[in-house]
This record gives C-alpha cells, structure tokens and sequence, in this order.
C-alpha cells in the first residue's frame, strides 16, 4: 500500500510535470474561434476576424470597443494591409464574445516590472502571463493596450485570409500559388487570369488554414502608416451611428433610478405613492447595490422623461453605510497618517542604499505632493437596455467588458450566461467608466420587472457624477539628494492611496484583495531617469469610496508628482530644466531623443514673447512613458491679473512605435490634452459626509474651445511595436503648466487643481 506521503509528492511530481509541459507548449492559436463567426447572406467567414461576401465587401471583426479613440480604423488597418483589400469596400462590425479575443497585452503592462527591466524572470512572467490569460482572461478594451495587443493577431488573420484566397485562385487556373499575387481585393495572376476576393470567397473557405504565414515588410506597408479618415465618421456625421443610449428594440419602454447619496449605502423604506398617479407610470421598487455600487430605487415608465419626474417624487429613507463620517479632509488626513507611519510600504524599485546617500548628500530637497479624487465625466450619460424572455437576456450597452457584462447579467438573472446575448454599442465616452459593471447589473435587475419588453435605464447626469467609480486621492512625499556640483545622488518616494486593482478584482470577480497593486505606484517607479540610488513605494490606504480605472490610471498623478519634483531638483541644482533631464536619460536615447524633439519644436531657451494682450508668459516642460509610448511636452503659460491660469501652447511629441495611423494619434494627442488641462486647471471630486459634492459639468468642467491652447503633436518616426496612445498624453500635462507657472512666477504648485495663492 502506498503512504500517504509517497501518493502526496508522487501527486506533486506529477503535477510540476504537467505545469512544466504546459509552459512549454507555444501560446494559444488566435486566429480560430470556438463556434464559427455568424454570416449574413452571401458571407463567408475565412477565420475568426474576416468575412468576405460575393459582393467584394470586407467585413472585419474587431473585439475592441469604439469609444472616439478610433481603434476600429486602426485594427481594420492592420487586416486590411496584409489581406491586399481595397480600403473602399472595409466594413467593421463587433465581434461574439469569444477566448480568441481575449485581452492579453493590458495583463501583461499590469504586471509590477519597469520597462527596461530585460530580467530572466520578467521575461519568463510575462511568457506565462501571455498562456494564462488567453484562456483564462477575459475580452477587455483598456489600458492603451488594443494596437499592442492585435498587432500580429490582426495582421495573421489578414495574410491567412490572403493565402486562403491565392490557394483558391491558384487552384481554379491550375497554377502554382506563388505565381499568383494580390492588390486592391483582387487575386491577379501574370498570364492574366484576374478574380475579386467576393468572386473567390466561397472557394477559399474550403480551403486549409495556413500554420504558418509571413507578414508584410514595413517597407511593403499601403495604409498602414498613412493618415486615413475612421472607418465609422460617416455615420456619426449622418446619424446613423448607434451608441448604448440609441438602442431602441420594439416595445422599449424606459426606467429612471435614484441611488443613496451616501457611497454604498442602500434603501430602508420608500413610499412611492406620490409618484403612482403620474402620468406613465408602471412600477417602483428597490434595487439591492450590484458590482460595488450604491442601493436605490428605480421607477419604470413609458419614456424616459416620465421615469425621470417620477422617481423624483419618490420619498426614500436611506441607510447611509461606511462611508458617512468620510469627507475630503478625513479622506488627506489618513492618506498622510499612512506615511507618517514607520512601515515602509511596498518598494515597486530599490536600487542602492538611498538611506546612506541622502545622509552624505551636500543638499537635500524635500516636497509633498496632493491630488483629488477624479469622476470620469463621459458625455454619453450612463445606461443599459435590457430585455428578460422566455428564460433569456439580450442586452445592449457600451460596454469596455463584455464577457464580464455577460456574466453578471447571467448572475443576477440566475440564468446560463450563454443565454445572455450582448450587443455592444459605440461608447460616447468612457475613459475607464464603461469597465465597471454596476450599471449593467441593476438594468439586468430592473428588466427582470418589465414583464418581457426591453427597458432601458438611463442614470442622470447627478447619478452619473455622484456614484462613480472615482480616480483615487493620494498624496506622495518625495526626497532627493544632490552633491557638491548638482548631481543627483538619491530619490526617495513613497506615496498613499487606494488601490484599484484588489477592488475591481474584487467585484468583478469576487476574489479577495491581492496585497499589492502596481498601478498605485505607474508613474512613479517605471520611469526612465537613471537615478543612482532610488527607493519608490506605496501604502495602500483602504477607504469606503468606490475607485476605478480613469484615464492614464496611476500616471495620471504620479506623472505630476514625478515630474514636477524632478523640475524642483533641476531649479535646486541651478541647471537648465530640459538639461538637467538629458542628464539622467544618457542609456535611453529613445527618451532622449523625445525631450530633444520638443525642445527645437518649442524654441526652448530662446525668450518667449508677451501674450497678445501683453501679458508675461513663460515655458514649462515635462517628459513621461506611459503605456510603452514616450511623451514630452512644453506648455507656454501666462497668468491673468485675477491669477487665473492660461495655457497658450502646447507642443507635445511622441515615440509611440511604429505610428499605424498618424490622424488617430494625433487626434488622441489633443484630446489627451484638453482632458489632462481640465483636471490640472479645474476639476476635483470633494466628498461631504459621504456624500459627492459635483452633480455636473458645470461643477466638473471641460475646458472650453475659446481656454483651449494651440496644440501642435509631432509623431517619432520608428519602426518598434505599436505602443499606447489613448491615455499617454494625459500624465504629463499637470506637470507641464505647474512647472511653467513657477518658472512665470516662484510659485512651486503641489497639489491639483493647480490654484496661486
């Protein structure tokens, strides 16, 4: 009889077996998917991202979100330029929910290493990450990840399309099918045989998948890198466009929610008699809190403004939760009790004794750096249309997650989730809002009441703002050393927040929080400067305020402490702000040849000019890398004599890899930096009692087109792996116009909104 120890470790060498031959294997296929691509009329699918009709027409299938960041253009690109098509005849249309289309890339960004870490074990990480996820991950659009993502994926779709097509050519004119060639959506061979892709799309479906296909050389590439217009303008210039709050199945009928105004809190009693004689009236009840979100009570009515005067007039007694005692200030004093304490928080960099650096140091500089909590503020106000039949869901929403969509919606239904179809639409906005699912959940909820007709709940625009998923507060404190000639000899940051990572997992998932999260600490640890000695931490603070994925997540703060403390330390050292970072960037020419960039584009060092009103201006610059693009900018800046200030220009260059369409990039460029100049200038969420103080734009603003500075984005030529572009152009923002108001006026601004005293 075997022991019980012999069965446990033969079990174990068993199963290291298994993992060992598991880790081994190559990565999964993503060309195939599990059930065969729906196909209407004359379609025929040639994998799981192409179909091709008699009429010649492409239809591309893209599993990314469109949500104004122009990712549809972009990865139709990508197909499109190894398949041969002809750009007129494309067409995109959303994918099913499949693993093939599983996010990989933005798994692999979120893993805790720095990009220049070329380490044994990031690199066997993020081998096992990249096998793990694609079976085990979910269909996600965020974190700039979509090109990084699909660029081969994309691309071997494309060219395995294209040699299905040339085998079916090839096999009709009885030719060899290297003799064959492609153009335009056409197969062309030189004795003049000539078939459109429509003509041979029946034919190449019969055809064997390639195992292995070569992709284009850059140096073949017809649209790829060329400034084409999105594929989907037209019709959000002619209104055909369709987004969640457009979805308008026959007997919709529509529901209106009011939620406790204290984060978390939930329903005690309602009476909802004052609004049951209203016109248009169906049905009010409660509603539990779904995905992290608060309780409410919802009303359904016969169109959306009834539902709206209706829920209105309900009277409700709250139960107002953990998060009632909670404002703002209570929100900075434990955030700062958190680093006043001895523990060290968890180090995401250490290089060096830092300690004993600072002590031999011949000065050290010292700062405190703040920032706000942050709405997402998408103009497409939150909602979801759902319809509950015959044991079935069919739901349509913008939606950055659909897969997860799908499995909450099942859940709260108690239904298979394969009964659950989603149709995402066009998200009017999102900027990481459209990831979280508590929407999505309580309009499945409120469906279920609706008798089987499709119900479509639309939040307000004071829900939306007061029961987000905020950009967490946090507060960094910073210390440097710098010896007898102004050289750095030490950095030391440790900052406090929340985490997002260990909430979302948690109610996306149900999981228990993960200890560390690296997308507290982006920003701060993963930049490039070369930094003799370095120690960069963070102190998870936990509080009873819900906290999500916003635009540029961690950078989007961290980049303002980083950059504006190193611009402190080039003022302490007497040198040239642009110098002094050169200084620190000599092993990264890609980073340097960014900040060298912006400096001629900007005229940096020369005397700037006075306003046209005659107002004094002067520059500021800052350089960031963020989701694997390099980002510098130089803003000019004036204030007013009401000490208001004005951005005037901004010059912004970017190393983005290998640009795949120039007017997306820089379309995203510019809307990165009127987004970044709203938050930097204007815009906090501050909690009272629990209780979110901005209720609209008027409180939250967007910077306006007669405030908005000159833009001027200029793209590095290279031919590296497309990297992010929708978030990179945010972090540097902040610190490019408080680093210009202190070389305008001595005022050093450490805290956001940017406000002289």
């Amino acid at each position: 009889m075997l022991k019980r120890r012999t069965f446990l470790l033969g079990g174990a060498g068993a199963l290291g077996v298994l993992l060992v031959g598991w880790s081994v294997l190559p990565p999964g296929q993503r060309l195939t998917p599990s059930t065969p691509l729906p196909a209407e009329g004359n379609q025929v699918a040639l994998n799981g991202w192409v179909k091709i009709a008699a009429d010649n027409t492409v239809t591309i299938v893209v599993c990314k979100a469109e949500m104004g960041q122009g990712i549809h253009t972009g990865l139709a690109m990508l197909l499109a330029e190894e398949l041969d098509a002809d750009w007129s005849q494309v067409r995109v249309e959303n994918s099913p929910i499949d693993k093939i289309y599983n996010s990989v890339q933005n798994i692999v960004d979120d893993l805790p290493f720095r990009p220049d870490d070329d380490s044994a074990v990031k690199r066997a990480t993020v081998w096992m990450t990249r096998k793990l996820v694609r079976d085990a991950g979910t269909m996600m659009t965020g974190g700039s990840s979509s090109m990084n993502d699909l660029w081969t994926p994309m691309r071997e779709a494309g060219a395995s399309a294209r040699a299905m097509l040339i085998g079916a050519a090839a096999a009709q004119w009885k030719v060899p099918p290297g003799e064959c060639r492609t153009e335009g959506g056409y197969v062309r061979h030189a004795a003049g045989h000539k078939a459109s892709f429509g003509e041979l799309s029946a034919m190449a479906a019969q055809q064997p998948l390639p195992r292995k296909v070569a992709l284009k050389d850059p140096a073949e590439f017809k649209l790829i890198g060329k400034p084409m217009r999105r594929i989907e303008a037209a019709s959000k210039i002619n209104g055909t466009a369709r987004f969640g709050i457009d979805a308008l199945p026959d007997g919709l009928i529509y529901a209106s929610v009011v939620m406790c105004p204290t984060l978390g809190g939930t329903v005690a009693h309602f009476d909802a008699s004052p609004a049951r004689n209203m016109p248009g009236f169906i049905k009010a009840f409660a509603l539990a809190p779904y995905a992290g979100g608060s309780g409410g009570v919802a009303v359904i009515a016969d169109n959306a403004f009834r539902a709206m005067n209706a829920v209105s007039a309900i009277n409700v007694v709250w139960n107002d939760g953990a998060a009632a005692n909670l404002s703002s200030a209570n929100v900075d004093t434990q955030l700062a009790q958190a680093l006043d304490d001895d523990s060290d928080g968890h180090a995401y960099y250490h290089r060096g004794d830092v300690d004993a650096a600072l002590s031999g140091a011949a000065r050290t500089i010292s700062a405190e750096y703040h920032a706000p909590y942050l709405a997402h503020g998408a103009v497409e106000p939150v909602n979801c249309t759902v319809q509950v039949a015959d044991g079935a869901a069919t739901v349509w929403v913008s939606t950055q997650m659909p897969a997860l969509a799908r499995q909450h919606v099942a859940k709260v239904l108690d239904i298979d989730a394969d009964k659950v179809d989603v149709q995402t639409q066009l998200l009017g906005g999102a900027f990481g809002r459209r990831l979280e699912l508590d929407f999505i959940a309580q309009a499945a909820a409120i469906a279920r009441e609706g008798s089987g007709r499709p119900v479509q709940t639309i939040w307000s625009r004071a829900q939306d703002f007061t029961h987000d998923f905020y950009r967490p507060a946090c507060i960094s404190r910073l210390k440097a050393g710098l010896d007898k000639d102004g050289k750095l000899v030490a950095w030391h940051a440790t900052s406090a927040s929340q985490a997002i990572v260990p909430e979302s997992l948690a109610r996306y998932y149900g999981v228990p929080r993960i200890p560390i999260d690296k997308t507290t600490c982006e920003g701060a640890f993963d930049q490039p400067y070369e930094w003799p000695t370095a120690r960069v931490a963070h102190k998870i603070v936990e509080l009873p305020i819900p906290i999500g994925f916003w635009r540029s997540v961690g950078h989007s703060h961290q980049a303002f402490f980083t950059e504006g403390f190193t611009d402190e330390l080039a003022v302490a050292a007497g040198q040239d702000p642009i110098a002094f970072r050169a200084s620190l960037l000599v092993q990264h020419p890609r980073h340097l040849a960014v900040l060298r960039r912006v400096a001629a584009l900007s005229d940096w060092g020369h005397p700037m000019a006075h306003a046209a009103d005659g107002i004094k201006r002067a520059r500021g610059v800052a350089l960031h890398e963020a989701f694997g693009s390099v980002v510098a900018q130089v803003a000019e800046v004036s204030v007013g004599p009401n000490k208001q200030i004005r951005v005037h220009r901004v010059v912004c260059v970017i190393d983005c890899g290998l640009p795949v369409n120039p007017n997306l990039i820089r379309q995203q460029m510019e809307g990165g930096i009127v987004f970044g100049l709203s938050t930097a200038l204007q815009d906090e969420i501050t909690i009272v009692g629990g209780q979110v103080a901005q209720k609209n734009f008027v409180d939250f603003p967007v910077v306006r087109m007669k405030d908005c500075p000159v833009i001027e984005v200029d793209i590095m030529p290279s031919q590296m792996h497309p990297q992010g572009v929708g978030e990179p152009g945010v972090p540097p923002v902040a610190p490019v116009v408080a680093n210009a108001v202190f070389a305008l006026t001595g005022q050093r601004l450490r805290a956001l909104p940017l406000r002289l005293a």
